[in-house]
């Protein structure tokens, strides 16, 4: 079935075939550093790994792992490079590095597809997420933030002031929402006044009536005011 859609296609269409196939591997990834010898994730640190078959060996290894075992593994060694201790698995510095694997993973499959705008737009909030935490880092510890950087391989660019361009329209609507709450300020100046005046005239007229009482009991008692 595949020989005869291989001969159903135009020499064109086959060409253009193998060379997309062959620009998707000449890619570069983030992940090629890892040695297709190393074990995964959940099987690294295992004691009976040292005591098991060679095949067995390869077939937890990441020569067989798929893309999403690759990333845990990546995942970790960022994560060691910047974390505080070995207990350290959610601060700024770990949340960072994780990001900046997702970042990567999601770059490198834009370039295949850059279409894809589902995962663009996620690669969009992370960039937003790493670049708050990596502001908020470079505000309280300069020097964890610089090395943070440093060990991750990221550039950090402080986002730009924003600037307004001036229009007469944009003055004219500004004078006239400054005219309108300076107004507003007014009338409710007015209102608290009012009810200032109300709230003491209350108390004034329960302070007439409290000593009211006070000396109609005096004189019922036939003590003199």
């Amino acid at each position: 079935m595949l020989a005869l859609l291989g001969r159903g296609l135009s020499g064109p269409a086959r060409a253009g075939a193998a060379v997309l196939g062959k620009a998707e591997l000449d890619t570069p990834s983030h992940l090629d550093d890892l040695s297709p010898s190393m074990l995964k994730k959940d099987y690294a640190n295992l004691p009976i790994m040292n005591s098991v078959d060679d095949v067995v060996k390869r077939l937890l290894s990441l020569e067989m792992a798929s893309q999403k075992e690759k990333m845990k593994v990546k995942i970790q060694q960022l994560v060691e490079k910047v974390r505080r201790s070995p207990n350290d698995n959610g601060s700024f510095e770990v949340q960072v590095a994780i990001l900046t694997a997702r970042i990567r993973t999601l770059e490198e499959h834009l370039q295949r597809h850059p279409k894809d705008k589902s995962n663009r737009r996620f690669m969009l909030m992370d960039l937003d997420r790493r670049r708050k935490m990596l502001g908020y880092l470079r505000r309280v510890n300069y020097g964890t933030f610089e090395n943070t950087c440093k060990q991750l391989g990221i550039q950090y660019s402080p986002p730009q002031p924003y600037t307004r361009h001036v229009t007469k329209r944009w003055l004219v609507k500004k004078a006239l929402c400054i005219k309108v709450y300076q107004e507003k300020q007014k009338l409710k100046a007015a209102e608290r006044r009012k009810q200032r005046r109300e709230r003491q005239a209350r108390v004034r007229t329960a302070r007439e009536q409290q000593e009211k009482q006070v000396q109609e009991k005096q004189t019922q008692e036939g003590t003199p005011v």
